[in-house]
């Protein structure tokens, strides 16, 4: 195992986007994709239930009924219903919203925070400088860097536990791109990787069942097809990135873990593929 703790672990999605697979893959189709919002529920041993982000809640469409972030929502439309969300999901498996202790969030994209508001006693662990690039952003910067402000909640700084340079670390097996990772919960357990490209500071987690070793890279890429088949995202998808240099630096990392190391179940957010293959439907 590359963690030392096995956890529970559930692939699951709220709500979908559609985008031309044209922008996501280059020689993809021009014609509209589904691209679902995916999230992760980790069953901890000792922390119980934690999320790796949370999808889309019904919260989006009001905060993207007004200009400028109802560009967002025209740009890339978003379907969803209230039965998708990550919290009745949660539900139905038992697991009731206030159980939820923590919440790690790969970076700032509404897709992403979407439903953070459902789980009123949990904290969020981010990399500090991903919550930097966006907390001050005006309206229409904000917009275009996929950040909805008033998804987050009003209490959201008191109940955060940012990770920065000062974090715990653990080396990470020999072989793999990264050497080491942050220990986000100081057990091994949960190990986060920069990944950096697609937003600032967005992090990929290693995680382990017993049975098997996982990386949810969040938006690495929005396919498995990308990196198995080295087909990086249109140029025009740089208009939205972070950093091009650091997005192909990741995508060449995610190549090589996966060809050296094709055990790993590599977990895209996005990815019909991977849900399809690992998702579980419901909790479990």
């Amino acid at each position: 195992m590359i963690t030392e703790i096995p956890v529970g672990l559930s692939i699951l999605s709220a709500g979908y986007c559609l985008h031309p697979e044209l922008l996501t893959l280059r020689g993809g189709s021009l014609k509209p994709a589904r691209f679902p919002a995916g999230y992760a529920l980790i069953r901890h041993p000792q922390h119980g239930p934690i999320l790796f982000d949370t999808g889309y809640s019904a919260r989006f469409f009001q905060e993207t009924a007004r200009m400028p972030a109802s560009l967002y929502r025209r740009i890339t439309p978003v379907v969803y219903t209230d039965e998708e969300s990550a919290a009745r999901r949660l539900q139905e498996g038992g697991i009731a919203p206030e159980d939820v202790r923590y919440v790690v969030l790969s970076h700032f994209h509404a897709d992403h925070i979407g439903g953070v508001q459902d789980f009123p006693q949990a904290k969020f662990i981010y990399l500090r400088k991903s919550y930097d690039a966006v907390s001050r952003l005006g309206p229409v910067r904000a917009t275009k860097a996929g950040f909805l402000p008033g998804l987050l909640p009003d209490d959201f700084n008191v109940r955060s536990l940012p990770v920065d340079e000062y974090s715990a670390m653990r080396k990470l097996p020999e072989g793999l791109p990264f050497t080491e990772a942050y220990d986000l919960l100081g057990d091994g357990s949960l190990l986060a990787v920069e990944m950096s490209g697609h937003a600032a500071g967005m992090i990929g987690l290693f995680v382990s069942t017993g049975e098997h070793d996982y990386l949810l890279c969040a938006d690495t890429v929005w396919s498995s097809r990308a990196f198995r088949e080295n087909r990086k995202p249109h140029p025009a998808a740089g208009l939205i990135m972070s950093s091009r240099a650091e997005y192909k630096q990741n995508f060449e990392r995610l190549r090589q873990i996966h060809e050296r190391f094709p055990d790993i179940r590599i977990v895209p957010s996005h990815c019909r593929e991977a849900l399809a293959l690992w998702g579980t439907g419901s909790v479990k």
